[in-house]
């Protein structure tokens, strides 16, 4: 049998020997940090490195992107540490999500202080209207038919359950399903969301099944609601970029 986990953490190092890099963070990202991966779904490892401190004080910026395998199993990219600064200065949820992901592969004491210092550029305007966006995106993509791919469901649920935990609580979302489904949801959509779990527990990627009534008008019921709260939350960006950069430059003396 294929140890997947042996590979991941071999590539890894492979990638910080060949590119001269430390690897902060590596973690899981998609459907089976999600908690919804189906049998042949692949692995997608995204991870946060550092480079030599030398290499930032060159005239030459060095690339910030490292796209190191894609194949039918593995999918393995990274994002420089400071595009992953400036993007936690933007809100970006997907890089709050690989900081939260329940999946990790590698992390360093380095990584604990970006996560802390991170939480104060959380925006909730950014993290509803990207959560809107992929919902609604898959919804118009995926879920118009009357044959549907069910997982397509949980691409457009999870991120309106996370828009709507954002609501509740004001903080960044968790990252699994099933702590999603521990919000309060009427009795009707919970049995239905118990019903599709079961069925996508035997289902592959690609297999269709008839749409499920309740579950698709709470997405386009959830998906015209978090349209209105995105649109009318005011830009909470926090513009004070001193603690990242601070945190940047102490960083860079591990890059070696």
């Amino acid at each position: 049998m294929r140890d997947i986990l042996g590979e991941i953490r071999e590539k890894l190092d492979e990638i910080e020997k060949k590119e001269n890099v430390r690897i902060l963070h590596a973690v899981e990202s998609g459907s089976r940090s999600w908690g919804f991966a189906s049998p042949d779904s692949d692995y997608d490892v995204r991870f946060v490195y550092v480079r030599p401190r030398e290499e930032y004080l060159s005239i030459e910026e060095p690339r910030d992107v490292i796209e190191y395998q894609l194949d039918e199993v593995l999918d393995i990219n990274g994002w420089d540490l400071k595009k992953a600064l400036r993007l936690f200065a933007r809100g970006n949820a997907t890089l709050f999500e690989w900081s939260g992901s329940p999946i990790v592969y590698r992390t360093t004491p380095e990584w604990s202080r970006v996560r802390e210092v991170s939480k104060q550029y959380f925006s909730e305007k950014t993290a509803v209207c990207h959560y809107y966006g992929t919902a609604n995106s898959t919804y118009r993509e995926y879920l118009q038919g009357e044959m549907v791919r069910y997982k397509k469901y949980f691409y457009a649920l999870r991120p309106l359950l996370a828009a709507e935990y954002i609501e509740r609580y004001h903080e960044a979302p968790p990252v699994l399903f099933e702590e999603l489904l521990k919000l309060e949801l009427p009795a009707e959509l919970r049995a239905s969301l118990d019903e599709l779990l079961e069925i996508k527990k035997r289902t592959t990627e690609k297999e269709e099944n008839p749409q499920m009534p309740v579950i698709r008008a709470f997405i386009e019921e959830e998906l015209k609601k978090q349209r209105e709260i995105g649109d009318s939350l005011p830009n909470d960006h926090n513009k004070d970029f001193g603690p990242l950069n601070q945190l940047f430059r102490e960083l860079l003396s591990y890059g070696t």
